[in-house]
């Protein structure tokens, strides 16, 4: 189910990190409890070699700003997000 966008689903092989997972009390957990987090969800691939994105572009700058915060710096925001992505019908789209 997908409230704004046309189609549901995300980008294959792509990893879910909710925004609000980088919060506690309404601010950034401290920075080691970040890169710890990041860490484990990124596995291999370092930072520099990530692209973050949600729906419109808007919330995954949150993630790019804790991964600085956590000494993850040089992940890129990829603009057009989910929108952006299923504009091109040729792209892929994983579902469950």
């Amino acid at each position: 189910m997908e409230p704004i966008d046309r189609v549901a689903g995300h980008v294959p092989g792509a990893r879910n990190r909710p925004y609000a997972d980088n919060l506690r009390d309404g601010c950034f957990k401290p920075a080691v409890e970040l890169r710890e987090e990041f860490d484990r969800l990124l596995g291999a691939h370092g930072a520099d070699k990530v692209a973050v994105m949600c729906g419109s572009g808007v919330t995954a700058c949150h993630h790019l700003l804790a991964m600085e915060h956590a000494g993850l710096p040089g992940a890129k925001l990829y603009t057009g997000s989910w929108s952006g992505w299923i504009s091109d019908p040729t792209r892929p789209v994983a579902t469950g």
